[in-house]
């Protein structure tokens, strides 16, 4: 049976959450295969709504095994507040799987992500300030501390005092900052695994033995396509990859077992944090976009940079990812307009470029080339098929669907479970 990847196609934020929620009830295992809490989903259930950042969005699903991989950075407080919170609404968590070799943000990771972004002034990344970036610094540099860790108190504790004696020196003789007591990081971690025990287990076997079972597997990543460590706006990037590829590395589950790719798009673009974003609208249509899309981040609070549709970064999205199907976000944002931009192409000192350009400095000096698109002034919140929406409506659809190299197979047309439209089946 299938494995089935969710990717953001653009720079996150395109409404994963949803898509994962939309196709929760045909699946057994959802898994989220990398970053950490500095993404989030947003899903909304009847007049609820869910805000996640470490949970996987199948955990709304009562039928539905949520799984973290070995891929993603975990901040045990955070994970643990999600789950109290979750439980005070009536939903539990007590399906939760957590991979054993995953790693965990520490507070000295905290701590220097606040203190070096603060330092690099106006060569900020733009990061969360959550710990991710310097937690996957350890974990390449073997100085990682893993969630199996906390199963053995002496290893636990013997970890803990190599990284704080470097990291103290780091935090007290550079930045001028109290070191940390490694005692008390003991004690707090050790809590966390008397909660946390029951759902730590071997999840690469677990999910390989599910689909040899027949079950099938959907993988949820934090970030989007153009945040990927390697295939992204570099250095204005996540310190993961997002990507399909990704999706393989933080699992356990080998590429052969991949059969569909699916790309989220939102209708126009958004980014948060700092980097190049061409079809940025930094005027009044910038503002517009952002109120009426709700463009503000789920983990953050940040106002979310807005611009027109981009349709290079998008087959940049079906090429690196290798995207079967795309599902269309916030399509009921643009009704009303007039004329809808799409971005077609770049253009660089004088030069076209109709894919992205191969270095940074080029990228950060291209400049959208436009064809407007007829819009429509009709509500399109209540539809229920894609003949239902108005012509224009399908005429963007099919625009978009040309220019980004693969079929948009549903389509969002309000934040509701039910407000999608279904052209093709996803699974």
């Amino acid at each position: 049976m299938p494995a089935v990847v969710l990717v953001g196609a653009q720079w996150g934020d395109e409404g994963k959450g949803k898509a994962t929620d939309l196709l929760g009830g045909e699946v057994d295992y959802v898994v989220r295969y990398q970053g950490g809490n500095n993404a989030g989903h947003t899903v909304v259930i009847g007049d609820q709504k869910y805000a996640l950042h470490l949970l996987p969005t199948g955990v709304l699903s009562p039928d539905v095994v949520p799984v973290i991989g070995n891929g993603v950075v975990i901040d045990p407080g955070v994970l643990l507040s999600e789950i109290d919170g979750l439980q005070e609404r009536g939903i539990s968590s007590d399906r939760l799987l957590i991979s054993a070799s995953a790693h965990l943000i520490m507070p000295h990771h905290k701590a220097l992500d606040k203190v070096t972004e603060r330092y690099l002034g106006k060569a900020r990344i733009g990061t969360t300030g959550r710990g991710i970036g310097p937690a996957y610094g350890d974990k390449i540099a073997r100085m990682g501390i893993r969630v199996q860790d906390l199963l053995d108190p002496g290893i636990l504790g013997k970890k803990i005092e190599i990284a704080l004696h470097e990291k103290n020196q780091v935090l007290t003789k550079v930045y001028n900052r109290r070191g940390i007591d490694p005692a008390k990081v003991l004690d707090e971690y050790l809590g966390y695994a008397e909660r946390l025990k029951p759902h730590i287990a071997d999840t690469s076997l677990i999910l390989n033995r599910a689909l040899d079972q027949d079950k099938v597997v959907l993988l949820e990543g934090g970030q989007g396509n153009l945040l990927d460590i390697d295939h992204g706006t570099y250095p204005f990037v996540t310190s993961s990859s997002p990507t399909s590829g990704g999706a393989c590395v933080g699992s356990g589950i080998p590429p052969t077992r991949l059969t569909r790719v699916i790309g989220i798009l939102k209708a126009y673009t958004t980014r948060v944090g700092s980097g190049p974003f061409p079809t940025e609208l930094t005027d009044e249509m910038g503002e517009w976009l952002r109120t009426t899309g709700g463009e503000y981040g789920v983990t953050t609070g940040r106002d979310r940079r807005c611009g027109w549709f981009d349709a290079i970064i998008a087959r940049y999205a079906t090429r690196i990812n290798g995207v079967t199907d795309f599902f269309l976000t916030k399509l009921d944002v643009l009704s009303g307009l007039e004329r809808i931009p799409v971005c077609v192409a770049y253009e660089v000192d004088g030069a076209r470029y109709d894919e992205i350009p191969m270095t940074q400095t080029d990228f950060h000096h291209a400049k959208p080339i436009y064809e407007e698109l007829p819009g429509w002034q009709e509500d399109i919140t209540e539809a229920k098929t894609f003949d239902d929406l108005p012509k224009n409506a399908q005429n963007y659809v099919r625009t978009l669907e040309e220019l980004s190299g693969a079929p948009i197979s549903a389509i969002g047309v309000g934040p509701g479970r039910t407000q999608t439209l279904s052209l093709r089946p996803l699974i």
